[in-house]
């Protein structure tokens, strides 16, 4: 892990996670989760971690966000401990919009939550919409729009609450693969035009590949980093990248290391 050191001494973190780890129950009941484990995301980057079901991943996720404490260890956010509620936005797989509220609305959910005036949330809201082409279904209910639509809101309802540091988990997995490209290049985009650091959980390592600037590779639970790795593909990034030959190795190379975990050899 020495080129971690190396880039956490460099340049400037947004999160930094140290030997955190977390386990449920006593005794026979015991259950270990995560083994001590570190990451860091940069500002601006976007990070990956991929790894078995069931490994981890999303209990890292409560304890970046400040759902759950660590039993051991720390998670820094633009280097300061402790406090950590509020300070990233936390999308999960399903979009859970409120079925009341129209697409403005649900974008406005988290500036109601942080109190902000109405007519301030709406312009915001309204901006993003826009920007994103969205404005026409601003009044339209969740029933009404497609799985893709639905996930669009979702993301930007994550941006407008915390645009800086998104924690994203698996927010494509539940779609058909036509949507979910396009879903990928529309989420690429969003990411470039806002600035965030973003930390990414797939199961899809093309996906992975295509979107990050570094995947962390998680073992089975109890979950440690097994490898990192840069993608060093140019940016702006484009699907045709993927059949690139070193695309084409970096994903054998990380399908055969989940294969490897799949079947217990790791």
């Amino acid at each position: 892990m020495d080129d971690e050191a190396d880039r956490q001494a460099e340049e400037p973190l947004k999160l930094l996670v140290k030997g955190v780890s977390r386990r449920y129950g006593t005794g026979k009941q015991r259950l270990e989760v995560l083994r001590p484990l570190d990451l860091q995301v940069q500002k601006g980057e976007f990070v990956t971690l991929i790894g078995p079901s069931g490994c981890g991943k999303s209990t890292l996720f409560n304890i970046i966000a400040g759902l759950e404490e660590p039993d051991q260890g720390l998670v820094v956010i633009d280097g300061v401990e402790g406090k950590r509620a509020g300070k990233c936005g936390y999308m999960l797989q399903q979009p859970l919009l409120l079925p009341w509220r129209t697409v403005e609305e649900n974008v406005m959910l988290g500036l109601d939550v942080r109190r902000v005036p109405r007519k301030q949330a709406q312009e915001e809201a309204r901006a993003l919409l826009a920007h994103f082409g969205l404005s026409e279904f601003a009044q339209h209910y969740p029933a009404t729009l497609s799985g893709g639509m639905k996930q669009r809101v979702a993301l930007l309802r994550t941006v407008l609450f915390n645009r800086d540091f998104l924690l994203l988990d698996e927010p494509l997995g539940a779609l058909d693969a036509l949507t979910r490209l396009s879903l990928q290049m529309w989420l690429l985009d969003l990411w470039q035009e806002v600035h965030a650091s973003v930390l990414f959980i797939t199961h899809d390592v093309r996906e992975a590949i295509l979107l990050s600037d570094r995947i962390y590779v998680l073992s089975a639970r109890p979950a440690g980093v097994l490898r990192v790795v840069d993608v060093n593909l140019p940016r702006p990034r484009r699907q045709e990248q993927l059949t690139e030959p070193d695309a084409l190795k970096l994903e054998r190379e990380l399908v055969e290391l989940l294969l490897k975990l799949h079947c217990g050899i790791l």
